[in-house]
């Protein structure tokens, strides 16, 4: 008997990214589908390094958190309607907040093992546009109606229909296990790091201070393709200030006693698409592209957000990149001082914070705040569920790149039901 030897694994170039401005819900993009943007944020990619012959890219793989029924198949629609070859496979991925970045992780890996050459990656969300259920009451009579055997059968089951259960069920941003919302669980998390009002705000500020600042000296003007009017990210408030966030009132913990998390602290609902091309070195070689930098590392994590330490602030629901990170940087035999640059997904500032905090804990050095999202984030961009992953992780390639000598940069997301998805880009 013989046995195959372990097929060696290969580098995994992040090429280029391309994403829309992301949009404030009801705005803009408030009759845009998940696949309009999405398609739009992909064809940006295939019109810029001529992809649209048949072959020229292995496969498509992206995901939305708010669907409809219609987005089943969204990845594989999505290249139907666009430019690339329509022979290229697609499947869809979602694990809340992390998708976009899943999606990169699922066509690393492929590309990783030679299983393909190239591949697109990324996700799309519309608060806007979100999917809103039928009563289940209602929803249970039709079926009965469906069932039945006579016309009679099915005019009784019709005639239990009341007025009531025309109301819809309303998509409601709470976790299901607890009811309650991201925000209120991010300020139980707060309250357990004694994260301050102050230290949010700041976050907050030179979060959009930073993104308006890339936006002017051009750091953008690859990255975002203008869609429907829109050149810009609109939730960006490039005069926001410590003092002008000082005045908001808090939205989130109003049972503390001094509630700290506010609508300019926090994440508005959003609407946008991100994509980013990934490729073996060979492939990239080939077609005359300089890789910005390397995939080399990730891994998720989870934690108990229901039964676990919550008030103590260990298991919050945005806790789990807390235990991912160090578990990362342990496997890889590198520690916090070893990054130049790190992105943290700001879904609000009290979670970066309270991140930061858990990972000094677990005996990482403290992050210097000069390399933490110098391009500004999520609380500055806003956050299409999906798409946050693949903006963050074309962002911070171009970082990467535009330093021109070698260079590693750390990625850590959130997500909802108390999952994290982190990862390393390296430049060499």
């Amino acid at each position: 008997m013989s046995s195959l030897a372990p097929r060696p694994t290969r580098r995994v170039a992040v090429l280029d990214g391309a994403r829309i401005p992301f949009a404030r819900s009801d705005g803009p993009y408030a009759t845009a589908s998940n696949q309009e943007m999405l398609t739009a944020a992909l064809d940006g990619l295939v019109g810029r390094h001529g992809l649209q012959e048949p072959g020229a890219v292995g496969e498509f793989v992206a995901g939305a958190v708010l669907k409809h029924s219609r987005d089943f198949n969204l990845a594989r629609e999505t290249v139907l309607g666009s430019a690339l070859d329509p022979r290229t496979p697609a499947y869809d991925i979602q694990q809340a907040c992390g998708t976009g970045l899943q999606a990169v992780i699922a066509a690393a890996n492929k590309i990783a093992l030679g299983q393909t050459e190239s591949a697109i990656a990324g996700g799309a969300d519309t608060a806007s546009d979100a999917p809103l259920g039928v009563n289940d009451r209602l929803r249970r009579i039709l079926l009965e109606a469906r069932r039945a055997k006579t016309a009679g059968g099915r005019l009784r089951a019709l005639a239990k229909i009341r007025p009531a259960h025309l109301v819809p069920d309303i998509p409601r941003n709470a976790e299901p296990r607890t009811g309650l919302s991201m925000g209120e669980h991010a300020a139980v998390t707060a309250r357990a790091w004694d994260i301050s009002r102050a230290d949010q705000d700041a976050l907050a500020a030179a979060s959009h201070q930073r993104l308006a600042a890339a936006y002017e000296r051009g750091f953008f003007q690859d990255l975002v393709i203008p869609f429907r009017g829109l050149a810009r990210d609109q939730n960006l408030r490039p005069g926001s200030t410590v003092e002008k966030l000082a005045a908001l009132k808090p939205v989130f913990g109003l049972d503390a006693p001094v509630p700290t998390m506010t609508a300019g602290n926090s994440t508005p609902l959003t609407d946008g698409a991100a994509t980013v091309l990934l490729a073996s070195e060979e492939w990239a070689e080939a077609r005359g592209i300089r890789p910005l930098a390397y995939l080399t590392a990730y891994e998720t994590a989870a934690v108990d957000f229901v039964g676990g330490d919550v008030a103590g602030g260990e298991d919050g629901l945005l806790m789990a990149p807390a235990y991912a990170v160090p578990r990362m940087l342990e496997r890889a035999g590198l520690g916090i001082g070893d990054f130049d640059l790190v992105e943290i997904h700001e879904a609000f500032a009290s979670q970066v914070l309270a991140t930061l905090a858990a990972w000094e804990k677990r005996g990482l050095d403290p992050v210097d705040r000069a390399r933490l999202n110098v391009a500004g984030s999520s609380l500055a961009t806003g956050h299409p569920f999906a798409a946050t992953g693949a903006r963050i992780v074309a962002t911070l390639a171009a970082l990467l790149a535009e330093r021109e000598g070698p260079g590693r940069g750390l990625i850590s997301v959130c997500a909802a039901g108390g999952q994290g998805v982190t990862a390393i880009l390296e430049r060499t």
